[in-house]
């Protein structure tokens, strides 16, 4: 049996992970046996998110009737109810929901008709809160099928700290991400010395630290010093997988997805107001601009080393006619060539320009040559991956510290 929740958190408060793994602990008192929960985390860019667009999955055995009972009771108990964006949906079923709806969930936009059509044809159990907009999100958890996981360890604080200040040791962080790297990533951001897994929001949660298994992210909660968590749960998840990639081609792209794409770059980047950093990738005739924004900090000093002519490809979101650069391959590097008179050959003085056409003349001795001296610059750039800093990074967005996109590309090109 799958229990899936979503949209039950607001900006001021809760949060669906919390809500999840309470209940979670309510079926096990129950007498019901939970093998697994997972967050699932789904397309980026809708615009009724609160911050993550996270659902949640629980695995259990027992009644779909009874659990459906015990999640709504949760849900009318802890769910922001009195924020009109907050609309919870708790779908309940024997069997997974077909694995296609939670990749357009994930990669696309799906419609509340669409979901509950879904959960009816699949006889599940469910109950839609106001405009039932959380349906959507729980039946995609309930049907979601990873392609590839990681995992989270998550430490929730007990109700009366909500909205407190959060008690955790900065340098215990680093410590905790020094001892168990590459195995756990994006507890801290070392290049711009910043703390990343602990949020500044007022919801439940204490920290969290992101990582390759269960094992490598409690070994790395245990370096953490801070007050004391209320409980803490490992939650198998779809974040850092890029599960929200696409392929595509410059010239085909939708509003709101999220797409791989090579080309090869035809403007200089330009830095704009706001320290944004932007350039023209093209490709068969078209082209699409693509953007580092601020937050993105030292990555942007990675796209200013672009020039026209580099052959790379880029990761990110098409939101408003661009890509919002999530990490960049540069795999061809142009050459730059420096042209200028060329040395004297009889008396080593540099040459001037002898008119033009004319080649080159010595001023001392009257020597002539006809080839300009060329030089290849070296670039401040080389063939190979660069992404955005933790502190910027999306929770879908695979690090490269996980190894590269296992894309294959349109045309047989294998990232």
């Amino acid at each position: 049996m799958r229990i899936g929740i979503d949209d039950t958190d607001s900006q001021a408060r809760m949060c669906t992970t919390y809500l999840g793994a309470v209940l979670a602990r309510q079926l096990v008192d129950a007498g019901m046996r939970v093998k697994g929960i997972n967050l699932v985390r789904l397309n980026p860019n809708v615009t009724h998110k609160t911050r993550g667009n996270a659902a949640v999955c629980i695995e259990c055995e027992g009644d779909p009737g009874t659990a459906l009972s015990h999640a709504c009771r949760l849900v009318d108990e802890l769910a922001d109810l009195s924020c009109e964006e907050t609309n919870p949906g708790v779908v309940v079923a024997d069997r997974p929901l077909p694995s296609w709806f939670y990749r357009k969930a994930v990669q696309d936009f799906c419609g509340i008709d669409e979901a509950l059509t879904l959960i009816e044809e699949g006889g599940a159990f469910y109950r839609g809160y106001r405009n039932q907009r959380g349906l959507i999100g729980a039946a995609a958890a309930v049907a979601c099928d990873f392609d590839d996981s990681t995992w989270e360890l998550l430490a929730y604080r007990p109700p009366d700290r909500w909205g407190t200040p959060r008690q955790v040791d900065r340098q215990s962080l680093f410590v905790a991400d020094q001892e168990t790297r590459p195995h756990t990533w994006d507890s801290v951001d070392r290049e711009n010395d910043l703390v990343v897994c602990v949020p500044h929001t007022p919801d439940p949660v204490l920290f969290g630290i992101r990582g390759a298994s269960p094992d490598w992210v409690t070994r790395a909660r245990g370096y953490v010093l801070s007050e004391l968590p209320a409980f803490e749960q490992v939650f198998c998840t779809n974040q850092g997988t890029d599960a929200h990639l696409v392929p595509g081609r410059i010239g085909h792209l939708r509003e709101g997805r999220s797409y791989l794409l090579s080309g090869t770059v035809t403007s200089p980047p330009v830095t704009g107001i706001g320290g944004h950093v932007s350039f023209f990738l093209g490709d068969g005739g078209r082209s699409v601009r693509c953007m580092a924004y601020e937050p993105t900090r030292g990555f942007r000093d990675t796209v200013r080393l672009l020039l026209p002519g580099d052959r790379v490809t880029v990761a990110g979101s098409y939101k408003r006619e661009s890509i919002n650069l999530e990490k960049i391959l540069v795999s061809t590097v142009a050459q730059v060539v420096r042209t200028r008179p060329p040395r004297c050959a009889t008396c080593g003085k540099r040459m001037t320009s002898a008119g033009t056409g004319k080649g080159y003349k010595c001023r001392e001795c009257g020597s002539r040559s006809r080839k300009p001296e060329q030089t290849a610059i070296e670039r401040g750039i080389t063939c190979g991956w660069y992404e955005v800093p933790p502190s910027a990074r999306r929770h879908l967005a695979r690090p490269l510290v996980r190894g590269p996109p296992d894309f294959p590309w349109p045309g047989g090109t294998q990232l």
